[in-house]
């Protein structure tokens, strides 16, 4: 097949969360033989990663394109209708020339930015489309403070977005848990046309220690893009709880100093003083696993929204898989596909309820949680390795692509 993969983020290096399914995904597609057209925003050395992975790249290059860029929910909700237009420039320009025309079999959308894009193409290219939803994005704004993010504003948005499949009669969503794919079916999108993937995570990077650390004090890790909704009342009030019980505990809190961390960092520091926090910055990708490795436990406390409940949260699957235990707020997709795991400690969604399971988890024995930790490392491994996700996706593809329903793509 001809694919033209869409996504908004830059594909290269991917900076983690849901970048990084992109590059294992063309990697899946290229393994089966097919050809990839990646349309995305423009990163550098493009040309030689083009060269490498075997894939056409049309860079996006009206304006830039990344998480932590300036005005970026304007550019998000200007760029579907500009990334849907350069494809339209891709084939007019290719098919100049030619006797037969150049045409994509496969139109395969990342994230909901860029399904409104592949939305926008279905109809008057003819070509079949697969939307990719690495998260349910509008759901998230639901923790917003009401100032920034009015709350019919909210309702409007979610809608939407969850409206994307019926709205452009797509004929394949592929989902990232199984709640998610749940409330797009509660629409009244066909079911056989939804399936769940989950997410995945690199096992030859994300992997154990090969000696558990003898942290003296222990640390406590959490990673990623520290956005409004990661860093709350949960997050702020467990800290605290928790550097007064065992004041030498070590917090590690590694990526951007972003506005939401540097206030959640402001906060606790005004609660508690001597508290310990370690704020590496921004890590490559490939560098996290040994920011994890050296930690004690990792923590997802996650305030509660639909966006979350629908999430499979990264972090967690990484944190498990370099053999740390987990502890996380009931988020819905988390506790249903981790329920009985005795790695991951749940607690309710407040703040106190959160500290207490942290407290528990670092009281817990080390050879107890090294034990625990390395049996979950070894599940993820095998369900949740890139190639078990992105040979999913790429199974869905090709049923959409021959006609066929998902449900008997493997």
């Amino acid at each position: 097949m001809r694919i033209a993969l869409l996504t908004h983020e830059p594909f290269f290096p991917p900076s983690g969360g849901g970048s990084a399914e992109a590059v294992y995904l063309v990697e899946e597609f290229a393994r089966r033989g097919h050809s990839v057209h990646l349309f995305c925003p423009q990163f550098p050395d493009s040309g030689v990663i083009a060269g490498r992975m075997h894939l056409a790249i049309h860079p996006f290059t009206k304006w830039e394109m990344g998480r932590y860029t300036r005005l970026r929910n304007l550019k998000y909700l200007l760029y579907p209708s500009a990334l849907a237009a350069q494809v339209r420039r891709k084939l007019l320009s290719d098919q100049r020339g030619r006797r037969e025309a150049f045409a994509f079999d496969l139109l395969f959308a990342q994230h909901t930015i860029s399904a409104v894009a592949a939305g926008k193409l279905r109809r008057e290219l003819g070509v079949p489309v697969v939307l990719n939803f690495l998260d349910y994005l509008t759901g998230f704004m639901e923790t917003w403070p009401n100032w920034v993010m009015p709350r019919p504003v909210v309702r409007a948005l979610t809608r939407y977005e969850l409206g994307l499949p019926r709205r452009y009669d797509v004929e394949g969503v592929l989902t990232v848990s199984t709640p998610l794919a749940e409330r797009f079916a509660a629409t009244g999108f066909p079911r056989e046309r939804i399936r769940p993937i989950q997410y995945g995570y690199d096992s030859s990077q994300f992997r154990p220690a090969e000696v558990a650390p003898a942290n003296s004090p222990s640390v406590v890790v959490m990673h990623g893009s520290f956005d409004q909704h990661h860093l709350g009342a949960i997050a702020r009030t467990a800290v605290i709880q928790v550097a007064r019980a065992r004041p030498q505990t070590v917090f590690r809190f590694v990526g951007r100093e972003t506005p939401a961390l540097r206030r959640f960092a402001a906060e606790v520091r005004s609660a508690v003083p001597a508290v310990k926090l370690e704020l590496p910055g921004f890590v490559p990708y490939a560098g996290v696993a040994a920011q994890l490795q050296s930690a004690d436990v990792g923590i997802v406390p996650y305030e509660e929204s639909n966006g979350t409940h629908c999430a499979f949260v990264a972090k967690a699957v990484e944190y498990l898989g370099c053999g740390l235990p987990v502890v996380s707020t009931p988020l819905e997709n988390l506790s249903r596909y981790f329920a009985g795991e005795p790695a991951v400690r749940f607690a309710q969604f407040d703040g106190e309820s959160f500290g207490r399971e942290l407290l528990a988890a670092l009281d817990t024995p080390l050879a107890q949680r090294r034990e625990a930790g390395l049996r979950a490392s070894q599940r993820v491994a095998s369900e949740l390795d890139w190639r078990a996700v992105t040979g999913a996706a790429v199974d869905a593809a090709e049923a959409v692509a021959a006609g066929r329903p998902i449900a008997e793509s493997r």
